[in-house]
């Protein structure tokens, strides 16, 4: 190994990438196909955020030298911070098979299998490595954060706590030990070790998140809110599908019972009420309350570029809901009742494509909400049409009618489907 590789190695790991990527351009001058050197290039790359000459310097590593344990982990990466978790998991599954002891490696593959919610999995590749290294701080950093979203808080605070004490200015132990006290409704504790974790790394995105849930807890519905998401987050994929679907199932009978004895109507459209609102709220809550905190100056500067066109959107929506109910109630029409409810239902949708990760899901998310929001701004202009003048014949009336409440059925029916389309997209993103 050169001298210069030498110094980029050290540079890389005291998070000067800057340096460390001149120390390995002077390298790759004297050796050019020193895939070492290409791979570490890679990593300096990513975390500058020059993710596409970061993805050609990892896969030039990869093809120069196939066997390189450190070239496949490197292009593992350099995928994961595109989020394209498939591909990075079959990359550092090749690098564990180059060099099954390291226990950066499986610290990498648990990383990976958090980004994709698969807790339990992302807890046995931790314990892989922790029983190669039991002092491996990032190893128990990622099985406390997999215990945390698994419920076993107690577990999860134990692990942090001896992370600590081994390496007491590890951003990641900081934020992990921000997130259990937030678990706990311990807001002022879990925004002193997200703070922490910010010193320590500006750029950390996860302790970044964490002060922006610890803002909007301030708010009392949203801390309500939080602790249900939490939860839920907490419970594996099929419990999550089992609650889902078996709420919309209760929804549906309670409002055929409902129509069918008028006495318990009055007791179980309240609760209908409710249970819609509550559901359109956990899935808007994000966004909404983030555009709250863009009134706040310090809430305004731990928002991210995406977390702030998302509110953007969101608030679109809600504006637009608040302008058709001021409309409806001046003027009495029908189209601008349907318009409020329609622009309302649509930040469910718009939700959930800021959701997704970027590729195909999200397309697809973003044509379906498109071809919604279409569907139900056709009803709504048919709706608004002039009544028919005297000499046109009342059929074609009649069926201007049915045509204006099929399309707005057909848009309200897709706003209620929209969190299953993305939760379904996500989870087959997840396991691609």
């Amino acid at each position: 190994m050169g001298v210069h590789l030498e110094r980029a190695l050290i540079l890389y790991e005291q998070s000067r990438f800057d340096l460390a990527e001149q120390e390995v351009r002077r390298d790759l001058e004297a050796e050019p196909d020193n895939a070492t050197a290409h791979a570490l290039l890679g990593l300096c790359l990513a975390e500058r955020g020059e993710h596409r000459e970061a993805m050609w310097s990892a896969q030039e590593a990869v093809t120069r030298e196939p066997n390189s344990s450190f070239a496949h982990y490197a292009l593992a990466s350099v995928l994961q911070d595109r989020e394209r978790l498939d591909e990075a998991q079959q990359a550092i599954l090749e690098a564990i098979r180059l060099d099954p002891k390291n226990t950066n490696y499986l610290a990498q593959l648990s990383s990976i299998r958090c980004d994709q919610g698969r807790w339990q999995d992302a807890i046995a590749a931790a314990e892989q490595g922790l029983r190669l290294d039991a002092e491996h701080v990032a190893c128990i950093n990622l099985r406390a954060l997999a215990l945390n979203k698994l419920g076993r808080a107690a577990e999860a605070r134990a692990a942090i706590e001896s992370a600590l004490v081994r390496d007491p200015l590890h951003p990641v132990t900081h934020a992990n030990l921000g997130w259990a006290c937030l678990q706990k409704g311990d807001t002022s504790q879990a925004l002193e070790h997200f703070r922490e974790a910010l010193r320590l790394d500006s750029e950390f995105a996860m302790a970044r998140h964490g002060i922006v849930e610890c803002l909007k807890s301030r708010y009392v519905v949203y801390r309500v809110l939080l602790r249900f998401m939490l939860w839920m987050a907490g419970l594996s994929r099929p419990w999550q599908w089992t609650l889902i679907v078996g709420g919309a199932i209760a929804y549906v009978i309670l409002l055929v019972v409902a129509e069918e004895a008028p006495k318990l109507a009055r007791i179980i459209w309240p609760i209908l009420f409710v249970y819609l609102a509550f559901g359109v709220l956990t899935w808007i809550a994000d966004p909404l309350f983030n555009l709250l905190l863009r009134l706040d100056r310090f809430g305004q500067l731990a928002l991210t570029p995406a977390q702030r066109t998302a509110s953007n959107w969101v608030g679109a929506c809600v504006a637009g809901a608040i302008v058709g109910v001021g409309l409806a109630v001046l003027t009495g029409w029908l189209a601008a009742w349907m318009a409020a409810a329609l622009c309302g239902l649509l930040a469910v949708p718009v939700t959930g494509v800021f959701n997704l990760p970027p590729g195909r899901p999200k397309w697809i998310m973003t044509a379906y909400t498109i071809v919604v929001a279409l569907l139900g701004f056709v009803g709504i202009l048919l709706l608004a049409l002039e009544p028919a003048p005297v000499e046109e014949q009342l059929p074609t009336a009649a069926f201007r009618s049915y045509l204006a409440f099929l399309f707005l059925g057909s848009s309200v029916l897709g706003t209620c489907l929209s969190g299953g389309i993305a939760l379904y997209l996500l989870s087959r993103h997840d396991h691609h």
